[in-house]
């Protein structure tokens, strides 16, 4: 019986750590993918923009990034944020990482990771690069801020480039 118990505490205690394990998010995150072709990738978020008249809105960072995983948590998490979002970007995560640090797709972007990651880098249905966020500027505390976050998204939507929307203040 002894034996017994203590077998059952040692598989308890190996899946209470499996599971404390499992919710890490640097474990457990899977967004950036360091075998993907980011060129052709990036290439194809512009021809779904162009068509949806959308911008493109690139997260540069990795799996290993907490500040990246935390991001992606709150725009996917937060219905504001992720409505806002899907209505008026296609979004793509650039990997950066020692398997993969995409020299050739960042140099073409302009260095975006001399700020840090996460990086994003907004581009516009023809593939022109329209601004670099350094995500520190979008933090607080140990995260990021909704309002921060809303903002530099609102600033960087079609609509808030679009000539057209301030025609009709005149």
């Amino acid at each position: 019986m002894r034996k017994l118990l203590m077998i059952a505490g040692i598989v308890l205690l190996s899946v209470s750590v499996k599971a404390q394990n499992a919710i890490k998010l640097t474990d457990t995150a899977k967004l950036y993918n360091p075998a993907a072709d980011a060129k052709a990738e990036i290439a194809n978020a512009v021809k779904q923009a162009a068509a949806q008249h959308k911008n493109v809105l690139l997260q540069i960072g990795g799996n290993w990034c907490i500040w990246c995983i935390r991001f992606n948590n709150l725009v996917t998490t937060d219905p504001d944020l992720n409505k806002y979002l899907r209505d008026n970007f296609v979004v793509l995560h650039v990997n950066y990482s020692k398997e993969n640090t995409n020299k050739e797709v960042l140099a073409s972007l302009g260095y975006p990771q001399r700020f840090g990651f996460p990086v994003f880098v907004v581009l516009d249905g023809n593939g022109n690069r329209l601004h670099t966020q350094n995500s520190e500027y979008l933090e607080d505390g140990k995260g990021h801020s909704k309002e921060k976050v809303m903002e530099f998204l609102k600033g960087w939507s079609p609509e808030a480039i679009d000539p057209k929307t301030y025609e009709k203040e005149q």
